[in-house]
Protein backbone atom coordinates (compact mmCIF):
# COMPACT_ATOMS: atom_id res chain seq x y z
CA UNK A 1 0.00 0.00 0.00
CA UNK A 2 1.42 3.38 -1.34
CA UNK A 3 0.63 6.37 1.07
CA UNK A 4 1.52 9.75 -0.79
CA UNK A 5 4.21 11.38 1.66
CA UNK A 6 4.23 15.73 2.46
CA UNK A 7 3.83 17.64 0.22
CA UNK A 8 0.63 15.82 -0.52
CA UNK A 9 -2.70 17.35 -2.66
CA UNK A 10 -5.91 16.82 -0.63
CA UNK A 11 -9.07 15.55 -2.51
CA UNK A 12 -11.58 18.55 -3.09
CA UNK A 13 -14.02 16.46 -1.23
CA UNK A 14 -11.69 16.36 2.28
CA UNK A 15 -11.19 20.22 1.68
CA UNK A 16 -14.45 21.15 2.18
CA UNK A 17 -15.01 18.94 5.10
CA UNK A 18 -11.64 20.80 6.72
CA UNK A 19 -13.23 23.94 6.08
CA UNK A 20 -16.82 23.08 7.51
CA UNK A 21 -14.67 22.50 11.11
CA UNK A 22 -12.73 25.48 10.64
CA UNK A 23 -15.95 27.20 10.40
CA UNK A 24 -17.68 25.49 13.39
CA UNK A 25 -20.21 24.14 10.97
CA UNK A 26 -18.84 20.48 12.54
CA UNK A 27 -17.62 19.32 15.88
CA UNK A 28 -14.16 17.78 15.84
CA UNK A 29 -13.38 14.71 17.90
CA UNK A 30 -11.86 14.50 21.05
CA UNK A 31 -8.34 13.84 20.93
CA UNK A 32 -7.21 11.36 23.41
CA UNK A 33 -3.30 11.62 24.85
CA UNK A 34 -1.08 9.44 24.11
CA UNK A 35 2.93 8.90 24.11
CA UNK A 36 5.15 7.19 21.31
CA UNK A 37 8.99 6.23 21.66
CA UNK A 38 11.16 6.31 19.09
CA UNK A 39 13.66 4.09 19.62
CA UNK A 40 17.33 3.97 18.15
CA UNK A 41 20.35 2.03 18.33
CA UNK A 42 23.86 2.89 16.69
CA UNK A 43 24.23 1.85 13.06
CA UNK A 44 27.06 2.76 10.31
CA UNK A 45 24.02 4.58 7.86
CA UNK A 46 22.53 6.71 10.85
CA UNK A 47 20.73 5.92 13.93
CA UNK A 48 18.19 3.19 13.23
CA UNK A 49 14.96 3.19 14.59
CA UNK A 50 12.44 0.26 15.39
CA UNK A 51 9.58 0.55 13.30
CA UNK A 52 6.22 -1.64 14.19
CA UNK A 53 4.09 -2.53 10.79
CA UNK A 54 -0.02 -2.05 12.92
CA UNK A 55 -2.41 -4.95 11.68
CA UNK A 56 -3.87 -4.23 8.83
CA UNK A 57 -7.73 -4.90 10.97
CA UNK A 58 -6.31 -1.82 13.32
CA UNK A 59 -8.99 0.79 13.37
CA UNK A 60 -6.63 3.53 13.45
CA UNK A 61 -3.61 3.85 10.88
CA UNK A 62 -3.91 0.12 10.18
CA UNK A 63 -1.21 -1.39 8.00
CA UNK A 64 1.64 1.19 8.96
CA UNK A 65 4.57 1.48 10.21
CA UNK A 66 4.87 3.10 13.69
CA UNK A 67 7.17 3.27 16.71
CA UNK A 68 5.58 1.77 19.60
CA UNK A 69 3.41 3.34 21.58
CA UNK A 70 -0.44 3.97 22.70
CA UNK A 71 -2.62 5.69 24.66
CA UNK A 72 -2.29 7.16 28.12
CA UNK A 73 -4.14 4.87 30.94
CA UNK A 74 -5.97 6.64 33.81
CA UNK A 75 -3.14 4.51 36.15
CA UNK A 76 -0.46 6.35 34.14
CA UNK A 77 -1.31 9.23 36.21
CA UNK A 78 -0.75 7.65 39.41
CA UNK A 79 1.78 10.13 41.81
CA UNK A 80 3.20 7.07 43.55
CA UNK A 81 5.19 5.67 40.62
CA UNK A 82 8.90 5.05 41.18
CA UNK A 83 11.06 7.89 39.46
CA UNK A 84 14.18 8.57 38.44
CA UNK A 85 15.84 11.76 36.28
CA UNK A 86 14.06 15.09 35.61
CA UNK A 87 11.34 16.11 37.95
CA UNK A 88 7.36 15.76 36.14
CA UNK A 89 7.39 19.61 36.75
CA UNK A 90 10.80 19.72 34.42
CA UNK A 91 9.25 17.19 31.75
CA UNK A 92 5.70 19.71 31.73
CA UNK A 93 8.08 21.98 30.59
CA UNK A 94 9.14 20.30 27.99
CA UNK A 95 6.13 19.02 26.81
CA UNK A 96 4.42 21.98 27.53
CA UNK A 97 1.85 20.16 29.31
CA UNK A 98 0.78 20.09 33.00
CA UNK A 99 2.84 18.43 35.75
CA UNK A 100 0.12 15.51 36.13
CA UNK A 101 -0.28 14.95 32.38
CA UNK A 102 3.58 15.12 32.09
CA UNK A 103 3.76 11.95 34.46
CA UNK A 104 1.09 10.11 32.64
CA UNK A 105 3.11 10.71 29.54
CA UNK A 106 6.34 10.08 30.58
CA UNK A 107 5.27 6.61 32.07
CA UNK A 108 3.02 6.08 29.31
CA UNK A 109 5.85 6.17 26.92
CA UNK A 110 8.25 3.50 29.13
CA UNK A 111 5.06 0.84 29.63
CA UNK A 112 3.57 1.45 25.90
CA UNK A 113 7.46 0.76 24.92
CA UNK A 114 7.59 -2.36 27.46
CA UNK A 115 4.87 -3.74 26.15
CA UNK A 116 4.84 -3.32 22.49
CA UNK A 117 9.18 -4.16 22.01
CA UNK A 118 10.23 -5.96 25.22
CA UNK A 119 12.20 -3.08 26.47
CA UNK A 120 12.34 -1.45 29.50
CA UNK A 121 13.72 1.95 30.13
CA UNK A 122 14.07 1.24 34.40
CA UNK A 123 16.60 0.07 36.45
CA UNK A 124 17.20 -0.48 40.36
CA UNK A 125 18.45 2.93 40.81
CA UNK A 126 19.10 5.84 38.25
CA UNK A 127 22.48 4.68 37.56
CA UNK A 128 22.03 1.25 36.01
CA UNK A 129 19.15 -0.02 33.97
CA UNK A 130 17.91 -3.68 33.55
CA UNK A 131 20.22 -5.88 31.32
CA UNK A 132 17.37 -8.29 30.32
CA UNK A 133 13.77 -8.31 29.73
CA UNK A 134 13.65 -11.63 27.69
CA UNK A 135 12.51 -14.30 30.90
CA UNK A 136 9.52 -15.94 31.32
CA UNK A 137 8.54 -13.76 34.42
CA UNK A 138 9.31 -10.86 32.46
CA UNK A 139 6.90 -11.73 29.63
CA UNK A 140 4.08 -12.52 32.16
CA UNK A 141 4.62 -9.32 33.42
CA UNK A 142 4.61 -7.36 29.82
CA UNK A 143 1.48 -9.52 29.54
CA UNK A 144 -0.43 -8.34 32.52
CA UNK A 145 0.31 -4.66 31.90
CA UNK A 146 -1.30 -4.83 27.93
CA UNK A 147 -4.00 -6.56 29.05
CA UNK A 148 -4.00 -3.72 31.94
CA UNK A 149 -3.80 -7.07 34.85
CA UNK A 150 -1.23 -5.20 36.39
CA UNK A 151 -0.63 -1.12 36.81
CA UNK A 152 2.78 -0.06 36.00
CA UNK A 153 3.44 1.60 39.30
CA UNK A 154 2.70 -2.24 40.68
CA UNK A 155 4.87 -3.72 38.46
CA UNK A 156 7.95 -0.85 39.36
CA UNK A 157 7.66 -1.52 42.85
CA UNK A 158 7.23 -5.35 43.40
CA UNK A 159 10.60 -5.41 40.84
CA UNK A 160 12.10 -2.70 43.09
CA UNK A 161 12.58 -0.59 40.10
CA UNK A 162 12.27 3.13 39.01
CA UNK A 163 11.72 5.00 35.90
CA UNK A 164 14.52 6.17 34.12
CA UNK A 165 12.64 9.00 33.04
CA UNK A 166 16.65 10.61 32.15
CA UNK A 167 16.63 8.11 29.29
CA UNK A 168 13.89 9.94 27.12
CA UNK A 169 14.67 12.66 24.91
CA UNK A 170 11.19 15.09 24.10
CA UNK A 171 10.81 15.17 20.22
CA UNK A 172 7.58 16.52 18.75
CA UNK A 173 4.34 16.96 19.64
CA UNK A 174 1.28 16.35 16.76
CA UNK A 175 -2.45 16.43 16.92
CA UNK A 176 -4.30 14.78 14.32
CA UNK A 177 -6.08 16.83 11.45
CA UNK A 178 -9.57 18.15 12.90
CA UNK A 179 -11.87 16.15 10.12
CA UNK A 180 -10.32 12.73 11.49
CA UNK A 181 -13.09 11.07 12.95
CA UNK A 182 -10.47 9.13 15.32
CA UNK A 183 -7.66 11.78 17.03
CA UNK A 184 -4.86 11.61 19.06
CA UNK A 185 -2.57 14.06 20.99
CA UNK A 186 0.65 12.61 20.48
CA UNK A 187 3.75 13.19 22.18
CA UNK A 188 6.68 11.72 20.46
CA UNK A 189 10.07 10.60 22.58
CA UNK A 190 13.66 9.44 21.52
CA UNK A 191 15.72 6.79 23.44
CA UNK A 192 18.49 4.66 22.58
CA UNK A 193 18.14 0.90 22.96
CA UNK A 194 19.93 -0.07 26.48
CA UNK A 195 23.22 -2.15 26.41
CA UNK A 196 22.52 -6.00 26.88
CA UNK A 197 18.19 -5.51 25.92
CA UNK A 198 16.68 -6.83 22.88
CA UNK A 199 13.70 -5.76 20.68
CA UNK A 200 11.01 -8.85 20.01
CA UNK A 201 8.19 -9.12 17.91
CA UNK A 202 5.85 -8.99 20.70
CA UNK A 203 2.98 -6.61 20.11
CA UNK A 204 -0.35 -8.06 19.76
CA UNK A 205 -1.11 -5.07 17.51
CA UNK A 206 1.64 -5.30 15.21
CA UNK A 207 2.18 -8.25 12.32
CA UNK A 208 5.86 -7.31 11.71
CA UNK A 209 8.85 -5.38 13.21
CA UNK A 210 12.55 -4.38 12.02
CA UNK A 211 15.23 -2.22 12.76
CA UNK A 212 16.16 0.33 10.11
CA UNK A 213 18.37 3.35 9.46
CA UNK A 214 15.82 6.72 9.69
CA UNK A 215 17.28 7.44 6.47
CA UNK A 216 16.60 4.52 4.99
CA UNK A 217 13.19 4.13 6.42
CA UNK A 218 12.79 7.42 4.73
CA UNK A 219 13.80 6.59 1.61
CA UNK A 220 11.70 3.32 1.62
CA UNK A 221 8.80 4.92 2.38
CA UNK A 222 9.51 7.73 -0.94
CA UNK A 223 9.80 4.31 -2.59
CA UNK A 224 5.98 2.85 -1.05
CA UNK A 225 8.03 0.42 0.29
CA UNK A 226 6.96 1.29 3.77
CA UNK A 227 3.35 2.82 4.58
CA UNK A 228 4.03 6.02 7.09
CA UNK A 229 1.51 8.50 8.24
CA UNK A 230 3.06 11.59 7.96
CA UNK A 231 4.33 12.48 11.28
CA UNK A 232 6.32 8.73 11.26
CA UNK A 233 8.04 9.76 7.67
CA UNK A 234 9.03 13.36 9.32
CA UNK A 235 10.48 12.62 12.24
CA UNK A 236 12.16 9.75 10.41
CA UNK A 237 13.45 12.06 7.76
CA UNK A 238 14.55 14.68 10.34
CA UNK A 239 16.51 12.06 12.93
CA UNK A 240 18.49 10.78 9.69
CA UNK A 241 19.84 13.89 9.35
CA UNK A 242 22.02 12.79 12.54
CA UNK A 243 25.50 10.77 12.48
CA UNK A 244 23.85 8.22 16.14
CA UNK A 245 21.74 8.51 18.75
CA UNK A 246 23.72 10.83 21.14
CA UNK A 247 23.33 13.54 18.88
CA UNK A 248 19.46 13.48 18.66
CA UNK A 249 19.09 12.92 22.21
CA UNK A 250 21.06 16.22 22.65
CA UNK A 251 19.46 18.30 20.34
CA UNK A 252 16.12 16.55 22.48
CA UNK A 253 17.75 17.75 25.47
CA UNK A 254 17.31 21.55 24.16
CA UNK A 255 13.53 21.28 22.59
CA UNK A 256 10.39 22.98 24.40
CA UNK A 257 7.48 21.25 22.52
CA UNK A 258 4.47 22.72 20.71
CA UNK A 259 1.28 20.68 20.01
CA UNK A 260 1.01 21.16 15.95
CA UNK A 261 -2.68 20.41 14.32
CA UNK A 262 -2.14 20.23 10.62
CA UNK A 263 -3.98 22.61 8.54
CA UNK A 264 -4.97 23.18 4.97
CA UNK A 265 -3.23 25.40 3.36
CA UNK A 266 -2.76 26.14 -0.61
CA UNK A 267 0.03 23.77 -2.62
CA UNK A 268 -0.19 25.11 -6.28
CA UNK A 269 -3.62 24.80 -7.62
CA UNK A 270 -5.22 23.38 -4.70
CA UNK A 271 -4.70 22.09 -0.96
CA UNK A 272 -2.74 20.24 1.43
CA UNK A 273 -1.99 19.80 5.11
CA UNK A 274 0.48 22.16 6.98
CA UNK A 275 4.04 20.66 8.34
CA UNK A 276 5.87 22.43 10.86
CA UNK A 277 8.01 25.20 9.50
CA UNK A 278 11.28 23.44 10.80
CA UNK A 279 10.47 20.48 8.40
CA UNK A 280 10.15 22.70 5.05
CA UNK A 281 13.23 22.52 4.05
CA UNK A 282 14.30 18.79 4.61
CA UNK A 283 10.82 17.68 2.51
CA UNK A 284 11.58 20.36 0.04
CA UNK A 285 14.96 19.11 -0.37
CA UNK A 286 13.79 15.85 -0.67
CA UNK A 287 11.35 16.68 -3.55
CA UNK A 288 14.37 18.25 -5.58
Amino acid sequence: MRIPLPPVPLPDHLVEVAREFEAGAREPAEPRNAATVVLMRPAADGPEVYLLRRQVSMEFAGGMCVFPGGGVDKRDFDATVAWAGPSPGEWAARLGTNEDTARALVCAAVRETFEESGVLLAGTSDTNVVADTTGDEWESDRHALESRELAMTDFLTRRGLVLRTDLLGAWDAWLTPVFEPKRYRTWFFVATLPEGQLTRDVSTESSSVHWAPARVAADEADRGELAMLPPTYLTCLEIGQHSEPDEVLAVAQGRTLEMFTPSVEPLGGGFTLSMPDRLRPLVAERRR
